[in-house]
Formats: structure tokens, sequence, C-alpha cells
């Protein structure tokens, strides 16, 4: 299992934290800032799912105004381990 942080951009939290297994399933979320419930909720709501079906749901999802989400954001991060995982 391999972890990875990004540097979410556009939203509140600062950086989210993750773990894919060899099968890429989520496991391990935290988001350092931004709505914490909420995030919180995210995480036990993707734990031992696909990340390439997470990233799906959750992507162009919108808070206000922002054009995008920390969800939005969760799945560019998703979508970019998996990308790293693949070039390995």
């Amino acid at each position: 299992m391999k972890g990875y942080s990004y540097t979410p951009s556009g939203v509140c939290s600062r950086k989210i934290y993750f773990k894919l297994d060899d099968d890429r399933t989520v496991h391990d979320l935290v988001f350092e800032g931004g709505c914490n419930g909420n995030l919180k909720a995210i995480g036990k709501l993707v734990e031992g799912k696909d990340a390439s079906e997470i990233a799906g749901i959750l992507k162009g999802n919108q808070c206000g105004m922002r054009g995008t989400s920390c969800a939005d954001q969760l799945s560019m991060a998703l979508e970019k381990a998996m990308a790293d995982m693949a070039a390995e």
C-alpha cells in the first residue's frame, strides 16, 4: 500500500492524504483543513472503495462559486495517484 498527499487548489482544505493498495482501493483518507465533519464523512464513505469509481462520482462537484470543491479536488488527487501508479 502506498501513501499519497495532494495539495488542493481553490478550496478551504490545505492537504489531502490517502493510501492506495495494488488494487487501487482507497484507504485512510484524511483532509487537512476544510469543513471537518463533512470531510471526515467523505473519508468514511470512500474507505475500501475503488479509486476510479470514487473519482468518477466526485469529479465536477462544486462548492458555491469556486468552480471546484474538496470532493472535486479529491477526484483530481485520486486520478493523479492512479496515473503515478500506472507509470511505475
